[in-house]
C-alpha cells in the first residue's frame, strides 16, 4: 500500500491533521482537493522569467502560455482584465518577459493555472529571435526571391494535400474546393503537423507528392494553433525542401500573427486552408459566368458588325449604277459602237492604202522583171553550172546552152567559127 507523502510534516500546521487514508478509510475527492489547493496557497506569488507563447483575449481577459527559455517546460497563465489594464499595452506573443504569478488550483475543475499580478518586457524571445535571424539568412540567399516563385495553375488537374489526418484542415480544403469545382482531384498525404515527428513526415510527404508527375500544385496546411506548434513550419530543412521543389507549393498555416517560414518560401501563401481552397482552384459558377458574359460579348460584337455591313450593302445598293445595272450597260453601248464604227473605218483606210502600196510596188517589180526583157525579144544564155552567160568566150565550142525566151527555153550546143570566134548556136 502507498501511503500519501504530502500530509508528512504538516501536522504542526494543523490544516492536514487528518488520519492517513487507507484502502478502507479513503479521502472523498473533495477533500484531496481542498488539501492540494491548500498546499498551493501557501506557495504565495513568484517571479518567473520565460517566452510567451500564446497570447489571447477573451471577455477582457489573458489567456496564455509561458515557455522556458531553455528547457522544453510550459505553463498556461491569466491575466485577469483589472490586471491587464496596468501591463504594457504592447505585450504579445513572442516576448521574453518576467511575470508575477500565483499557482491557483481550481477544486471545481481540478486545473492549475498562473494567475499573473504583474509582467514586464525583458527583450526578444529566444525563439522568436532565432526565427528572426534564420529568416534573414534564408532572404540574403534569395529563397524569398519573387523572381523564383513558380505561377499556380489556373485549374490543376490533381492537387496535392499535406495535412494531418481528419484534421479541420483538411476538411476545410476538400469541402470548399469541391464546392468551388465539383470536379478537382486531390491526392493527400498525411503527415503530423506538430511534435518531435512533423518535421520529418511533412518533408516525406512533401517529396511524395513532388515527385508524382499527376500532381500539379501542392498545398500544406495547418489550421492555426499557437506559436510554439507552428515551429514546425520554420523548421530551416522544411523550408529548403518547399524551396527545392519542381511543383509550386501553396501554404496555408492558417495563422495571421505569426507568419512562419514557410509563408515567405512557398509560391503562394494563403491566409487559411479555406483561402487556400479559393485560391487554388476557380468557382464553377463564376467561371460560367463568364462564360455567358463573354457570349454575350461575342455576341453584341458579331451583331454589330453584321449591322454595320448590312448597312453598308444597303447603301451600295441604293447607287444608280447598282440599282440599274441595265443603265451602265446603255450607257456605254453607244460609245463602244462609236469606237466599233471608228475602227472599221481606219481598218478599211489602211487595207484600201496598203492594196495601193502593193500595186506600185509590183508595178515597179514588173518594170525591173527580166521577164520583160524577154518579152522585148532578148534571151538568157546559161551554162551547164546555170550561170548566165556574158561573154563569147566563156563558151567554147561544143558548150551546151540553156536560152530562155519570153516564152519557153530551148537547148543548143556552140560551133567554132572560121576566124576563130563562137559560131551561131543551134
Amino acid at each position: 500500500m502507498v501511503t500519501p507523502q504530502f500530509y508528512a510534516g504538516e501536522r504542526n500546521g494543523g490544516w492536514m491533521s487528518d488520519a492517513p487514508p487507507t484502502v478502507d478509510t479513503p479521502w472523498p475527492v473533495a477533500l484531496l482537493s481542498a488539501k492540494i489547493k491548500g498546499w498551493i496557497d501557501r506557495l504565495g506569488a513568484v517571479w518567473v522569467e520565460g517566452e510567451i507563447t500564446q497570447w489571447g483575449v477573451s471577455g477582457g481577459n489573458v489567456y496564455g502560455k509561458l515557455k522556458d527559455l531553455e528547457q522544453d517546460a510550459t505553463i498556461g497563465f491569466t491575466v485577469w482584465s483589472s490586471v491587464k489594464a496596468k501591463l504594457p499595452a504592447d505585450l504579445k506573443q513572442g516576448d521574453h518577459v518576467v511575470a508575477l504569478v500565483k499557482p491557483n488550483y481550481w477544486v471545481k475543475g481540478g486545473t492549475l493555472t498562473m494567475q499573473v499580478f504583474e509582467m514586464r518586457h525583458v527583450g526578444l524571445g529566444d525563439l522568436l529571435e532565432r526565427l528572426e535571424r534564420l529568416r534573414q539568412s534564408l532572404r540574403a540567399e534569395g529563397l524569398f526571391d519573387a523572381d523564383r516563385k513558380k505561377a499556380i495553375p489556373f485549374l490543376p488537374g490533381v492537387i496535392g494535400l499535406v495535412t494531418g489526418r481528419d484534421s479541420d484542415a483538411e476538411k476545410d480544403v476538400l469541402r470548399n474546393a469541391q464546392l468551388r469545382w465539383p470536379a478537382v482531384q486531390f491526392r493527400v498525404a498525411h503527415a503530423a503537423v506538430q511534435g518531435d515527428r512533423a518535421v520529418g513526415e511533412v518533408i516525406a510527404a512533401l517529396k511524395r507528392l513532388d515527385d508524382d508527375d499527376e500532381v500539379e500544385v501542392i498545398i500544406i496546411a495547418r489550421g492555426g494553433g499557437d506559436f510554439q506548434n507552428l515551429l514546425v513550419f520554420s523548421d530551416e530543412a522544411l523550408v529548403r525542401a518547399a524551396a527545392a521543389a519542381r511543383t509550386p507549393i501553396i501554404s496555408a498555416i492558417g495563422h495571421e500573427a505569426d507568419r512562419p517560414l514557410l509563408d515567405d518560401v512557398a509560391d503562394l501563401r494563403a491566409s487559411t486552408p479555406t483561402d487556400a481552397a479559393k485560391r487554388v482552384v476557380p468557382d464553377v459558377a463564376e467561371e460560367l459566368a463568364r462564360v455567358q458574359q463573354a457570349r454575350a460579348r461575342i455576341g453584341s460584337r458579331v451583331t454589330g458588325m453584321l449591322s454595320v455591313e448590312i448597312d453598308r450593302l444597303g447603301q451600295l445598293r441604293s447607287r444608280p449604277s447598282l440599282a440599274n445595272p441595265v443603265s451602265l450597260i446603255d450607257a456605254h453601248a453607244e460609245e463602244l459602237g462609236r469606237y466599233i464604227s471608228r475602227s472599221r473605218e481606219l481598218a478599211d483606210r489602211i487595207v484600201e492604202r496598203a492594196q495601193q502600196q502593193l500595186g506600185e510596188h509590183l508595178g515597179h517589180l514588173r518594170a525591173l522583171s527580166p521577164q520583160r526583157t524577154l518579152d522585148r525579144g532578148y534571151a538568157i544564155a546559161q551554162l551547164p553550172d546555170g550561170a548566165a552567160l556574158r561573154d563569147a568566150k566563156d563558151a567554147p565550142a561544143g558548150t551546151r546552152l540553156l536560152v530562155t525566151l519570153a516564152s519557153g527555153s530551148i537547148r543548143s550546143t556552140v560551133d567554132a567559127a572560121a576566124d576563130g570566134a563562137p559560131a551561131t548556136e543551134r
